[in-house]
């Protein structure tokens, strides 16, 4: 019965049109749509046609794949590759070269596949040359994403025609001058998204200006830079900003008018604190018109150094603040500080609550001598998550209650390790019911 049950859920597959078939399969390993193969005659030649190709040098080490890593094997892989890439059609391909053993064949791939009117190229070429990425790719008039990761200089060619390019992702790319970064961005005249991981090794400036970005990532963790990098970003039809890194270069904004939502996270602190709260500032006082942040732990200790310098950035726009970090001593006066340079704040969020260390009092006069205008009369809702239901935290939220005139609704996610002891939960939810309220605030209690 269970065995006839199989058969028509396979027979159900099987008789599902070409296109679905090969949107399912898009979805695998170039090598694992192969195998396919072998289920039924249905199946037989369905791979071929499948226009996603995913090739990866790895399996020549896979155990569950009959490559050895000797010549005859890396023989066989070449030939494998070239016969997958004989399909009359690709909209995408995705190559990874860990270990490549014949660059022209690699980029005989790549020109294949651009040939191919493919729409979306993703090189992971760790062991490649430079060369290796033909001139085509750079001339590809149907090409949308392209993703290029290749720890090692690229050439980038005086031709370059991307006319539908909305997608860029840079990732270890060095690139052996300043102008050839701007010659590239200004041949994307469609460009909306672009990542940049670790791409400024060794520049001086590094310019981002387009009038069609939308969204901008950059992630900076590669904090051995024999020098500083200016990166000056012009875009002015930009929404998106995120910043990951130790701001070893400098990130100067203008034009960015259009921005509204950003995250900026500073995980260490790789150099001396006055230095990074600086370019803390200024990068912060760059998003002078965004509606949304999140910020980490680093990023607001900084900010402590800024106020003592007389830097502290205001951002007149802020309507939602997200906290990634749990909160200590010293990150929560610097969050007392930004709520009051964030006059119309409406919702705040504290992803991982406060560490054991803070110790929040009515003894602490310093903290609680003003209260910020926006906790006043514009702060609608508070999340608190990883709750512990300690003095400090009670006070806290305490402290918002009573002075937060048109809070609606708080919610609060109690942490893992509390669940179990109900009584605690049930004293901590009548404490905060009896004190006393500045608005008609509703207490969500949640349990993870």
């Amino acid at each position: 019965m269970c065995e006839n049950k199989r058969r028509k859920i396979e027979d159900c597959i099987s008789n599902l049109p070409d296109c679905i078939l090969h949107h399912i399969l898009s979805f695998l390993p170039t090598v694992k749509v192969v195998r396919t193969s072998i289920l039924s005659k249905r199946w037989r030649n369905l791979w071929a046609s499948v226009p996603s190709l995913d090739l990866d040098d790895f399996i020549i080490y896979a155990s569950e794949v009959d490559f050895q890593h000797s010549p005859d094997s890396i023989t066989s892989f070449f030939n494998f590759e070239e016969r997958i890439l004989r399909s009359p059609k690709i909209e995408k391909f995705n190559l990874s070269c860990h270990d490549c053993f014949n660059p022209s064949r690699v980029a005989s791939w790549i020109a294949n596949a651009v040939v191919h009117n493919v729409r979306e190229v993703d090189l992971c070429l760790f062991a490649a040359e430079p060369s290796i990425i033909p001139q085509s790719v750079f001339d590809c008039k149907q090409l949308v994403i392209l993703k290029i990761d290749m720890l090692r200089n690229i050439e980038i060619p005086s031709r370059i025609h991307l006319p539908c390019l909305k997608i860029l992702h840079l990732s270890l790319v060095n690139f052996l001058n300043d102008e050839s970064t701007q010659k590239l961005f200004s041949r994307c005249p469609v460009l909306e998204e672009l990542v940049l991981w670790d791409c400024a090794y060794g520049m001086n400036n590094l310019t981002i200006s387009s009038l069609t970005l939308k969204k901008l990532t950059i992630m900076d963790y590669y904090h051995m830079h024999p020098n500083c990098c200016k990166i000056k970003i012009d875009a002015k039809n930009l929404t998106y900003l995120e910043y990951n890194g130790y701001l070893t270069n400098e990130i100067f904004l203008s034009n960015v008018s259009s921005l509204v939502k950003a995250y900026i996270n500073v995980p260490t602190l790789r150099q001396t604190q006055k230095e990074v709260a600086c370019r803390v500032a200024d990068l912060l006082k760059g998003l002078a018109n965004v509606v949304f942040l999140s910020v980490s732990n680093c990023t607001l200790e900084c900010l402590v150094c800024a106020d003592r310098m007389n830097l502290f950035p205001v951002i007149p726009n802020l309507t939602h603040l997200v906290l990634t970090m749990e909160m200590g001593n010293y990150t929560f006066r610097a969050l007392m500080d930004l709520l009051n340079f964030c006059p119309i704040l409406q919702s705040v969020s504290i992803s991982e609550g406060f560490k054991s260390c803070l110790l929040l009092g009515e003894n602490d006069d310093s903290i609680w001598l003003s209260v910020p205008i926006c906790i006043s009369y514009h702060l609608k809702t508070l999340s608190f998550n990883n709750f512990h239901g300690s003095y400090s935290e009670i006070w806290f939220l305490k402290f918002v209650l009573k002075h937060a005139c048109v809070l609606e609704k708080m919610n609060v996610w109690w942490c893992k390790l509390e669940l179990g002891d109900r009584k605690k939960q049930r004293d901590v939810r009548k404490e905060l019911e009896i004190t006393e309220k500045g608005s008609a605030t509703s207490i969500c209690w949640n349990y993870k």
